[in-house]
């Protein structure tokens, strides 16, 4: 079981869910507006984060395009996106715990074969998650709009960790 490895996802997994949250409250003005330097409406970033989830778990099984969420998916609601969120965050945590050993992954693209060891799919899952929350927090940051704090700070307090053992002296 790898579980220093699969922390890294239940922070991934606590973020994403703690922005969504964050992003009910917004107006379809808010969630569809260009924000100069974000590559894409926030509307469209949040399906983007969800599906490149959905994606990064298929292809570590050697799968993708699956029906997973696209920047230019239909909206499916809060509820649905949120249910699709953790669970695609929940496979993620599992497949990373469950690396003791790394396997290859053969991808198939266009007519063609690649192979790419399973640990970087799942360091693609991690990057393009906070790569594009970001984005997101500067599109909002940018429409005046206050998010969540997503540093590994409130995650730690948020998991429990960091209790005082005893007084310091």
């Amino acid at each position: 079981m790898n579980r220093p490895f699969a922390e890294v996802f239940e922070y991934n997994r606590w973020a994403t869910l703690s922005l969504l949250e964050a992003c009910r409250t917004l107006t379809d003005d808010q969630l569809d507006t260009r924000v100069e330097g974000v590559s894409g409406t926030v509307r469209e970033l949040l399906l983007h984060v969800v599906g490149g989830q959905q994606t990064q778990a298929l292809r570590t099984m050697g799968r993708q395009h699956e029906g997973e969420l696209r920047r230019d998916s239909a909206w499916p609601g809060w509820d649905v996106l949120l249910d699709l969120a953790r669970e695609s965050a929940d496979r993620l945590v599992a497949i990373a715990e469950g690396l003791d050993e790394d396997v290859d992954v053969a991808l198939p693209y266009m007519g063609r074969v690649f192979i790419y060891p399973t640990r970087f799919l799942l360091v693609h899952a991690a990057v393009h998650g906070v790569e594009h929350r970001t984005e997101i927090k500067v599109a909002l940051a940018l429409l005046g709009v206050v998010t969540p704090d997503l540093d590994g700070w409130p995650y730690c307090d948020a998991a429990g960790y960091g209790q005082q053992v005893e007084a310091a002296t």
